[in-house]
């Protein structure tokens, strides 16, 4: 089975209401990866998120399903700006960044 979630922006395409992210998390998204769902998340509304919304949409998934969520996880429609944070957030939350030695 396919969850499918488009998302609404806010003003300008911009989406960054994180209690928003947080609803659908809950409610739709965990429920659905718990099932072994897939969960299609379409960005076609939304030209801009902050790193805190996808975080708030995407990060629990990852931390409790770890890379297998990217299996079931597909991102739809996305800006390259959008791809930029959504790829940031899911490196940090996975993995974290390694760390660099001083020069």
């Amino acid at each position: 089975m396919t969850t499918r979630i488009t998302l609404v922006p806010g003003a300008n395409r911009f989406a960054e209401d994180k209690e928003e992210a947080r609803r659908l998390r809950l409610s739709r998204i965990l429920p659905a990866l718990e099932h072994q769902d897939k969960v299609v998340l379409d960005f076609r509304e939304v030209s801009h998120a902050t790193q805190s919304y996808v975080h708030a949409l995407i990060g629990e998934a990852l931390q409790k399903h770890g890379e297998a969520a990217l299996q079931r996880l597909e991102f739809k429609n996305c800006t390259a700006a959008l791809r930029s944070v959504i790829e940031l957030v899911v490196d940090y939350t996975l993995g974290g960044f390694p760390e660099q030695k001083a020069i």
